[in-house]
């Protein structure tokens, strides 16, 4: 299921920022006493911000943002697909479905609009997530010391 963040999901926030395993190809987990200090009660909501829940608990997030001030003139001014799933939930195709489930509600709320998504090339889960989510390469390049990868999804029709 998607939905807002609450304040119940403050924990899982905090534990999946900090996550060495979550944060693999991501530049590294944050410190987790730096979280608790600057983690809201209630995680930020906007439109486009999800919590991925299974079973009433906090599995992941999925973003969806303006990828404003983005390095890469192929990403500049679309939209963005950001996620973050806990390692227990890995493997399951969550991820899968969830960003399907949030693709399918951006299309609704922006007709048109193109998507990118960019992730590191050795992380061959995400590379795999692309491919079904029918994200198809724009361009490799190199960025925090490891070859991304950036890649589109054309509008919905």
């Amino acid at each position: 299921m998607l939905r807002e963040p609450e304040a119940r999901d403050r924990a899982t926030f905090v534990e999946l920022l900090a996550s060495p395993e979550v944060h693999t190809y991501l530049g590294g987990p944050r410190p987790r006493d730096e979280l608790e200090r600057e983690m809201p009660e209630v995680p930020e909501r906007w439109p486009g911000s999800f919590v991925v829940e299974l079973d009433g608990a906090m599995i992941g997030q999925i973003l969806l943002r303006r990828a404003a001030g983005h390095r890469r003139p192929a990403a500049a001014g679309k939209v963005d697909l950001g996620y973050l799933f806990l390692p227990r939930a890995w493997g399951f195709g969550y991820a899968t479905e969830a960003c399907a489930a949030a693709l399918d509600w951006f299309d609704g709320a922006l007709p048109g609009e193109p998507v990118v998504l960019t992730t590191q090339s050795a992380n061959v889960g995400s590379m795999r997530l692309a491919a079904k989510l029918g994200f198809t390469e724009v361009e490799r390049f190199q960025a925090w010391d490891a070859e991304q990868w950036l890649g589109l999804r054309p509008p919905a029709t």
